[in-house]
């Protein structure tokens, strides 16, 4: 089995739009990754949290579909998601198995070697790192253009 991720995809409404799964199908089928499990997880303007699988959902039904769909995220990861939630607003939680990092891993085991460590790098992080790029990229043609 390779990494397994889990991922609290946030949305500023009570309800889901469907357009917030499309994405994840796609990736499902290019077969990079095996979404193992998925919940709607709502906190509603009163703070109720409120947690259902997908099927619950009719334009949900059938997404979580193939060999190996697992019902593993319970209570502790809802409370997890929910905490992440403001009022009135909603989260896709996903876990997803990296089937590209297990054929990778393999090949790794086969040359002798392990995988040693892996960190997640946040998104905050990454935004900041475009930034940076972006601005020695301008500095470069900036000093080309009067060079």
């Amino acid at each position: 089995m390779g990494p397994v991720e889990f991922i609290v995809l946030a949305f500023p409404e009570e309800q889901l739009r469907v357009q917030a799964v499309d994405s994840l199908v796609g990736v499902r089928r290019s077969r990079a990754v095996r979404m193992v499990d998925a919940l709607v997880v709502t906190r509603t303007a009163a703070g109720e949290v409120v947690a259902a699988e997908l099927d619950a959902f009719e334009e949900l039904a059938g997404v979580l579909v193939g060999e190996g769909v697992e019902r593993l995220i319970g209570p502790e990861d809802v409370k997890e998601a929910a905490d992440l939630l403001d009022l009135g607003s909603c989260a896709l939680v996903v876990l997803i198995e990296h089937l590209w990092a297990e054929e990778a891993a393999k090949g790794v085991r086969a040359a002798g070697g392990h995988v040693a460590g892996s960190v997640r790098i946040p998104p905050e992080r990454l935004e900041e790192v475009r930034a940076a790029l972006a601005a020695r990229t301008e500095t470069v043609r900036v000093v080309r253009e009067e060079g």
